[in-house]
């Protein structure tokens, strides 16, 4: 009886296993249609480019925390729960190819209540792209996460922050924000939980979009971060809030 039960449960695990990895094949399928559909211009934008959003309005009392993700699932995760402890929100913005091989984790950041960016599907230079190349990009992302969380990103920030004019009208054709930052960790280059806190809490004020990603001195900084944050009064929410948090 005790082996039967065993054999059942072992049966309905490979069945659900076998289900997830039919979900994310489907998904690998769609974006692979994506990257090779010819791509039309959806609006007329007359040279006008869209806005770049460095930090939010000066009258903001929040700030924002952006996790640029390729990387870290581990890390990833612990943030969340760093975040939690602190009732934070933060703004993911999720590389697409790291995306097809962590779906649970990019649906669970989202049921955590966390926005989800689009951070391009390869992590391209989009300032050397050509206005076609930089709509395949940044709409096989979208494509991907819309399809994994059921939503589409509205908020994209380039690679190395490099963007050019066909960056930018790509965007304003895709109706999506560029996202940068006003101040910069640097966390992927320098593994000091110090420096990192430094960076992110030194003359830091409300509007301000701080840029990290999921390291462990990362994890190590983020706990101290949100201290520091909450001594100066300061929220800590999503870009898209932040952008129309007014004071």
């Amino acid at each position: 009886m005790k082996k039967q039960k065993a054999d059942r449960f072992s049966t309905k695990a490979q069945i659900a296993h076998i289900g997830g990895d039919i979900v994310v094949g489907v998904l690998v399928l769609s974006i692979g249609a994506l990257c090779l559909a010819p791509i039309q211009n959806s609006i007329e934008t007359d040279g006008q480019f869209t806005e770049i959003y460095r930090s939010a309005p000066d009258s903001s009392t929040s700030v924002s925390l952006m996790f640029n993700v390729y990387e870290g699932k581990e890390q990833v995760y612990q943030i969340m729960h760093v975040l939690q402890a602190h009732q934070a929100k933060a703004t993911f913005f999720i590389g697409g190819c790291w995306a097809d091989d962590n779906v649970e984790c990019l649906r669970d950041i989202s049921a955590a209540g966390h926005e989800i960016g689009n951070h391009g599907y390869f992590h391209k230079n989009h300032q050397t792209l050509s206005l076609t190349d930089n709509q395949k990009e940044i709409a096989a992302c979208n494509q991907f996460i819309q399809l994994a969380i059921g939503q589409t990103p509205t908020l994209f920030a380039p690679p190395s922050g490099a963007y050019g004019d066909d960056m930018l009208n790509a965007c304003q054709i895709l109706q999506m924000k560029t996202i940068l930052w006003s101040k910069d960790t640097i966390d992927w280059r320098d593994h000091d939980a110090a420096l990192i806190y430094t960076r992110a809490t030194k003359n830091v004020k409300g509007g301000d979009f701080i840029l990290m990603h999921p390291t462990d001195a990362t994890v190590a900084a983020l706990n101290d971060i949100l201290i520091c944050y909450q001594t100066k009064s300061l929220s800590v929410v999503t870009v898209s809030e932040n952008l129309q948090n007014k004071g």
